[in-house]
């Protein structure tokens, strides 16, 4: 059985590591690079850094960030924000990230998921989707949630994976933040109905809700930002207490 992988993810914005609630009211968390080197030494399968401004203020994924972090860490890592061309990609991937992922820019060009499929190899290329419910249904969100879209969220899912992706980080804007658990109805008909890794994102408050979502919610992941920026849970405990609940992870 493949082991369950647990996410430190790391917003950034304007260098700095932030984390708000409900993609907004953001406070500061530390050195970005400084806690991904703690992150890998304590138990971390993988980390995300997501340049939270790039998309918003039109600007590239720092590379520069991206080529301390490969000095830095000696587990996989992905990054993301405004990323939207092959060159883009190709030039973060030399800077040592191990996947991208992107988001407004797979929505405005499907086409550039099944570029990056093709170039770099699915297993490079994340598609991150931002939803919410909006009458009992699951809408798409763009630029940071700030954009609405008519796209429903499973529609878009199995493109997504049609088009060559490998994997879907699913971040539910309406528990993003809120420690209330993950919304794991919607992660499980994801699970259900794609054939690729589902990240679940958003939500998580205590060890509970990662057990939760990865039995309830079907998760092949879970990532999770404040609870581990300030310490509020221990990547080690939490681990510990997976294993017993029987959930397969690397210790």
């Amino acid at each position: 059985m493949l082991t369950k992988r647990i996410i430190p993810c790391l917003d950034i914005k304007n260098g700095r590591t932030v984390k708000g609630i409900n993609f907004v009211d953001l406070r500061d968390a530390g050195d970005p690079v400084e806690l991904a080197e703690i992150y890998a030494q304590t138990g971390a399968d993988e980390l995300v850094f997501l340049d939270i401004s790039a998309t918003e203020e039109r600007r590239r994924t720092l590379a520069d960030l991206v080529l301390r972090v490969a000095e830095k860490v000696n587990i996989p890592f992905t990054v993301g924000g405004g990323i939207s061309s092959v060159e883009d990609v190709d030039r973060l991937l030399k800077c040592g990230a191990d996947k991208v992922s992107i988001n407004s820019s797979a929505v405005k060009n499907p086409q550039l998921i099944n570029d990056l499929a093709a170039k770099f190899g699915s297993q490079c290329v994340v598609v991150a989707i931002d939803a919410k419910q909006i009458n009992g249904k699951w809408m798409v969100h763009l630029v940071g949630g700030k954009v609405s879209t008519e796209l429903d969220l499973f529609d878009w899912a199995k493109e997504v994976e049609e088009r060559g992706a490998g994997e879907i980080l699913f971040t539910s804007m309406d528990n993003d933040g809120t420690k209330d658990g993950f919304a794991n109805e919607a992660l499980a008909k994801l699970s259900t109905e794609l054939n690729i890794p589902i990240i679940a994102s958003g939500g998580a408050g205590n060890m509970q809700h990662f057990t939760d979502t990865f039995k309830e919610g079907k998760a092949d992941a879970a990532l999770a930002a404040s609870v581990f920026h300030f310490k509020e849970i221990e990547i080690v405990d939490l681990k510990k207490e997976l294993k017993e609940k029987g959930i397969p992870v690397r210790l």
